[in-house]
């Protein structure tokens, strides 16, 4: 019989709380029974195995990062929604560093699910792209740009990656402008 207020949500909850403090592998079936005060095998009735409970995490992580981006980018176009969805991105993954990884190793699992989730994430860059004139093919490789750009920005930040003591936030928006403007250039739309 399951522990009365233990629920997949729960199980999940504390594995993220897990990984944003401690890492992504620092998750374990042991660590998360421990966290909600069960035995590990408690947690059986609720996920399957670690991967499952990883995959979660990430489809979770998806999910709240996409609400986030959508938030931001509500009501503007251009540079300024292009802006507001990278600092988004950026202050989920300071935020929640664990789920922002989990997210990323997710898509190696190639479960429906996972794909939905991402989809939904790429609806939202996709609309952003539109104010710059994107469709079709181009609006993809835009898309890959821009999350390859905040990504790769941000992953060296999580990694303690800039050491140069040029203020950081400059470089981020110096960065996020610079891809507008290359954006600005591809889709034909006045500087």
């Amino acid at each position: 019989m399951a522990r009365q207020g233990l629920d997949p949500d729960a199980v999940v909850a504390a594995a993220a709380r897990i990984a944003d403090r401690d890492g992504l592998g620092a998750v374990t079936i042991a660590a998360v029974a421990a966290d909600l005060g069960v035995r590990p095998p408690s947690l059986y009735n609720h996920v399957e195995s670690r991967q499952a409970l990883l995959v979660a995490i990430g489809l979770r992580g998806t999910a709240a990062l996409t609400a986030a981006l959508s938030r931001a980018a509500a009501g503007l176009a251009g540079d300024d929604a292009l802006l507001a969805v990278a600092h988004a991105q950026r202050a989920f993954a300071r935020e929640h560093p664990g789920e922002y990884d989990a997210m990323h190793r997710a898509l190696g699992a190639r479960d429906e699910r996972v794909l939905a989730a991402g989809e939904a994430a790429v609806d939202v860059i996709r609309a952003v792209l539109r104010g710059y004139g994107l469709e079709g093919e181009e609006a993809i490789h835009a898309a890959r740009a821009a999350r390859s750009t905040v990504h790769g920005f941000v992953a060296l930040e999580l990694a303690s990656g800039y050491a140069i003591g040029t203020d950081l936030e400059a470089s981020f928006e110096w960065t996020i402008r610079t891809l507008g403007a290359g954006l600005r250039v591809r889709g034909g739309v006045g500087a």
